[in-house]
């Protein structure tokens, strides 16, 4: 006989559903949202657990590789989207039902797997991620500085360079008593984030220029450091695309569409998978048809649907084709080239 576990897994508990190969509930209990406790309770189960099963979530990796690695079950982490329709149909939700429907999706096989990526691939995401909230508070702090200084009829240049607007806007600020008691905090604190993000900037360009994918990558007109780490640590593993095509499907960058009987609608992209990966390809793909001097056949390619579909449909037209070539050269290990193969590819 097969049984099968489903986690309900929140911050601080897990709920517990084991049924049989009949979806017969056997076994059920909440308990702390820990790797070694969960072990133990199916262990105190007396039940051989052919297979763990949880939805994609925060927890996902120290569960995943926790009860897979150091405890030998085998698990799997499902997609949401697939997990949240089949509980829509519960009338009332609790986690309780909710374990009892995972284990129940489980059990039937009507759900997709989600690639669970690697610690390092975490880390860089984390590097970026770090970058990105130092920037965006810096630009917070600066946006505040600025409307209180329209109070006293202070009015900045549209444009300060980041590494600029302090010793454009402290001298203002000293000149009056108030201004300074008040603002100068402000400006010390942004100061301080700006350095910080300085400091994670170098880190960030540091481990593309250190690793050999992105270095490959980067020779793609408008693909730069960002962009290339971005993209690998959202990949991880090449191999687990069969074809090139999927990637940009897997990005949102592929439109939607809506096909019953005699109704077949295509719609915008689906603006599925990692928005950070979709936004930093549309930046290449933008970068590449409006600053980059270099000419290559994705290039002209995008120029052409520029004139004929607008700006917008041609850059992310060119970010799709850039998600499937950036593919293809790290499953082939080849160098991007200008005479029309990356297109082919």
């Amino acid at each position: 006989m097969e049984y099968y576990a489903g986690l309900d897994v929140s911050l601080r508990s897990v709920a517990i559903c084991v049924i049989d190969g009949e979806g017969k509930i056997v076994f059920e209990r909440s308990v702390a949202c820990e790797v070694d406790v969960i072990a133990s309770s199916l262990a105190k189960a007396s039940f051989p657990i052919t297979r763990i099963g949880f939805e994609a979530g925060t927890m996902s990796q120290p569960l995943f590789y926790g009860l897979k690695e150091q405890h030998g079950f085998e698990v799997v982490c499902m997609e949401a989207r697939q997990v949240h329709a089949a509980l829509s149909a519960m009338r009332n939700k609790t986690d309780k039902n909710d374990a009892r429907g995972i284990a129940q999706v489980l059990r039937s096989g009507w759900y997709s797997p989600v690639h669970m990526k690697s610690r390092r691939s975490h880390a860089m995401r984390t590097l970026m991620t770090s970058r990105k909230a130092c920037l965006s508070k810096c630009i917070d702090l600066a946006n505040e500085i600025r409307g209180l200084l329209k109070v006293y009829g202070i009015r900045l240049p549209v444009r300060v360079k980041h590494t600029h607007f302090d010793a454009t806007v402290r001298p203002l600020i000293e000149a009056s008593p108030d201004l300074s008691l008040a603002l100068v905090p402000l400006l010390d604190a942004r100061l301080a984030l700006l350095h910080t993000y300085q400091e994670l900037d170098k880190r960030v360009k540091h481990a593309a220029s250190t690793n050999a994918v992105c270095l490959r990558l980067m020779e793609i007109p408008g693909v730069g450091p960002m962009t290339a780490l971005a993209f690998v640590a959202a990949v991880d593993d090449p191999a687990r695309f069969r074809s090139s095509r999927t990637v940009a499907a897997h990005f949102g960058l592929t439109p939607r569409r809506f096909q019953s009987g005699e109704t077949d609608n295509p719609g915008r992209i689906s603006k599925a998978g990692d928005m950070e990966v979709r936004s930093a390809l549309y930046t290449a793909a933008n970068a590449m048809l409006t600053r980059c001097t270099g000419e290559s056949s994705i290039k002209s390619w995008g120029m052409r649907l520029m004139r004929t579909k607008g700006r917008r449909r041609a850059v992310v037209a060119v970010a799709r084709k850039l998600a499937v070539v950036m593919h293809r050269m790290w499953v082939n290990d080849t160098s991007f080239c200008r005479d029309g193969l990356e297109v082919a590819a």
